[in-house]
């Protein structure tokens, strides 16, 4: 089943290469949506797929490129999908 999440993920996740870490591993998992920083230092994630897809998704985002440390993952799952067409930054 399609479903549709918003994902924002804190620690050092900007200046470290996290959002194109997203769109490669989204990219090779045929996940849709889009990926930006936050004013916060986060970042957010609208990502699009199936259920289980998005769940191994979301543990590459724990693990992330090199240099960045995840301090926490939060998740809200959306009722409705969007139209994306790829996976795109933000």
């Amino acid at each position: 089943m399609v479903v549709q999440y918003e994902i924002t993920i804190s620690g050092r996740v900007q200046g470290v290469g996290f959002r194109h870490f997203a769109v490669q591993k989204a990219n090779e998992m045929g996940i849709t949506g889009w990926v930006k920083n936050s004013v916060d230092g986060s970042v957010i994630i609208v990502a699009q797929g199936i259920e289980e897809e998005i769940k191994t998704f979301i543990d590459y985002l724990y693990i992330g490129p090199t240099r960045s440390r995840v301090a926490q993952i939060s998740k809200v799952k959306f009722n409705t999908l969007a139209n994306f067409d790829n996976f795109s930054v933000k």
